[in-house]
């Protein structure tokens, strides 16, 4: 039997308030309802019925609640996705897609790739949307190309990951990892299961946290899945490629908070002069905000500039919750293992996918 191309699976607990929004997204952006299947985790809204009412009740499920990465797999089993497709495409039930996204992955796909990834960008939202325009644009400028490029990349993120078939059944979903996609990611690297596809020109949404609260709380999980990932796959103690990528990574981090937060202060108090500080500080704000300019003339997001203060502060925030992460799982051996499972509630918010 011929397989059809490309089938869409979306997870979802008590996403209410943005599935529709979602799947209609994947509908305009080239996708067939008969092409998508959403796998409901025991949510306790109305998010089944919405997608039924969109998709039909033979393309959902619902389970017990069972995290993102066991839903997933629960779902591909009962829809039997690796038999009848070539590619099987996951997305988040908070994201959405830009016209023509699935037309293009559909026409781009590669067999001799054994995943595939687009660009993301942050859905209009508060100062913490601003801040991740500067880190997804950034991110998917430089770092997702260089890593295209020498065949590293990190993590095959929620909003847009799409798998071969094949391939799909040979990793691990329900990994109990805080961070099941980076998990994931890091499996096809150690199992030698072949390279992850680029595909800038289908750019895929994503919703970010509107508070500095919940922004806190989401990265916390991601440090804290990233650091069962290296410690899991022993990240850094192998010569394979993605090895020495994220330890330079890490390596970075822990340099840049050594010196604005040891290095500094020391010969601030060694010299009686916190001159040292005060420049340090100065330079690092001016190369922040010029970055930050270039970002939003590359974005079209003029509002980001305005809003630098904060991304400064993000920025801060972010790296001081890297560190946190790094001692809890690292160094205290805390958070080995997650069953996967986070709610979003309160969390989700009405806003305008472009087109």
């Amino acid at each position: 039997m011929k397989k059809f191309k490309l089938a869409l699976l979306i997870a979802a607990h008590n996403e209410a308030v943005v599935i529709e929004q979602t799947i209609q997204s994947a509908i305009a952006a080239g996708m067939e309802p008969r092409h998508i299947y959403v796998v409901d985790d025991n949510s306790t809204d109305g998010t089944a019925k919405i997608a039924a009412a969109i998709v039909g009740k033979p393309n959902t499920l619902r389970v017990k609640r069972s995290g993102k990465g066991l839903a997933l797999t629960k779902a591909a089993k009962k829809f039997d996705l690796a038999a009848r497709y070539e590619w099987i495409h996951i997305a988040d039930a908070d994201g959405g897609f830009a016209a023509n996204y699935f037309t293009i992955f559909r026409r781009t796909l590669r067999v001799r790739y054994a995943a595939a990834t687009g660009y993301i960008r942050s859905l209009p939202g508060d100062s913490v949307s601003q801040y991740r325009v500067l880190e997804y644009t950034i991110g998917m400028e430089l770092h997702r190309r260089f890593q295209a490029f020498a065949h590293t990349v990190s993590v095959i993120p929620g909003p847009t990951s799409c798998f071969r078939s094949d391939v799909f059944l040979a990793v691990n979903f329900a990994n109990k990892s805080l961070t099941e996609d980076f998990d994931v990611t890091l499996q096809l690297h150690r199992q030698n299961l072949g390279k992850v596809q680029f595909i800038p020109k289908a750019v895929a949404y994503t919703q970010d946290p509107q508070t500095r609260q919940d922004f806190t709380k989401q990265i916390s999980r991601w440090n804290r899945g990233i650091m069962q990932g290296i410690q899991r796959h022993k990240i850094g103690r192998r010569l394979q490629r993605i090895d020495i990528y994220l330890s330079f990574q890490v390596f970075q981090n822990l340099l840049l908070f050594a010196n604005y937060c040891l290095l500094l202060p020391y010969l601030a108090l060694t010299r009686h002069s916190s001159a040292i500080v005060a420049l340090s500080f100065l330079l690092d704000v001016a190369i922040l905000f010029s970055i930050t300019c270039l970002v939003a003339a590359k974005a079209e997001r003029k509002d980001i500039v305005s809003a630098f203060p904060q991304i400064y502060l993000y920025r801060w925030i972010t790296l001081f919750v890297f560190m946190k992460s790094l001692i809890e799982v690292l160094i205290l051996r805390r958070f080995k293992v997650s069953e996967g499972i986070w709610g979003t509630a309160g969390r989700r918010y009405k806003t305008v996918i472009a087109g």
